[in-house]
Parts: structure tokens; sequence; C-alpha cells
């Protein structure tokens, strides 16, 4: 398996982009898988249905199963946030994860940029960062593309994507 992540602040549109990004890759034979980061609380599971009252009623796994999909839900019930690494041994293998979010962390990221959003840069004091996907030339980027191009963001990730086991080492 092979990591890439896009980092960006909020609003810059890393969803948006990831979302016809895997497209691309699965037309080029690419399977992948994502992992995202979330700032708050959130559920996937309906309030009120079986699989919440599981989760409310103090189950630190719940995973819920049909003929379409299965999902694991795990409560940290004050534990602390599980580190990336952690999250990547829990996926099944595929050719790349792209990761949205965790921009904190040391792998290799795609900065995702819109100067609407006026916000400053991460790469100039992120090492990790590998290119720019933004709709402006960015200031002493190593590699730039354009955020509207999935195709052109896509190449970007293979080219700069790592292999999870080199990464954990």
């Amino acid at each position: 398996m092979r990591l890439i992540g896009l980092a960006g602040w909020s609003g810059a549109g890393k969803t948006t982009l990831l979302t016809k990004m895997i497209p691309c890759l699965q037309r080029r034979g690419i399977s992948v898988s994502t992992i995202k980061h979330a700032h708050h609380a959130f559920d996937v599971d309906t309030p009120g249905k079986d699989s919440w009252q599981h989760r409310e009623a103090g189950a630190q796994q719940v995973l819920v199963s049909s003929g379409k999909r299965w999902a694991l839900l795990t409560e940290l019930r004050e534990a602390p946030e599980p580190e990336l690494g952690f999250l990547l041994g829990r996926l099944s293998p595929v050719d790349l994860v792209i990761v949205e979010g965790f921009k904190r962390d040391a792998h290799p990221k795609i900065e995702v940029y819109r100067s609407a959003n006026a916000k400053p840069w991460l790469h100039p004091t992120d090492q990790a960062i590998v290119a720019v996907a933004s709709d402006t030339a960015p200031p002493n980027a190593r590699h730039w593309v354009d955020v509207d191009n999935a195709e052109a963001v896509a190449d970007a990730a293979l080219r700069h994507a790592m292999d999870v086991a080199a990464w954990r080492n």
C-alpha cells in the first residue's frame, strides 16, 4: 500500500478534490481507500437506530453489517485519539490510501489551497508537503498543479505517494 495526504485549511476544497480524484485513479486500475480526520465528534449511524443504541449504552465497538457493506465503530471513551499509523493498519490492502486531514503528521502530503480562502500557505513550514494543488502560483513550491485539474492532482499523488511500510520506519 502507498500513502499520500491532502492537507489544507477548512474550505480549501479537499473533499471536493478527493471525490474527483478517486474516479480518475480507479479508471487507471488503482484501488483507493481513504482516511478522513474530523476535528469534532461525529456520527455515522442514525440516532435511535439499533447500532446507535448499542454505542450509547456503552459498547466499546459496534459492528454493523448488511448485504451491501459493513462498518466498525469504535468509541474511544476518553482514550487518546489513535495515530495515523494505527488507523492505516486497520485498512484492507489497496494500491493507494489518501488521507484527508492529519495536516500536522509527517506523511507525504499535497497542500490544497484556494486564494479566496485567505489563509496562509502550509508548505513553507511543512517539509512533508511534496506538492501544492492551488488556483494560484504558490511561493517556493516544489511541485505545483492546478487544483481544478483532478487528473493532474491524481498524477501528483501517484508520483509522490510513499510505501506505508517505508513511512512507518
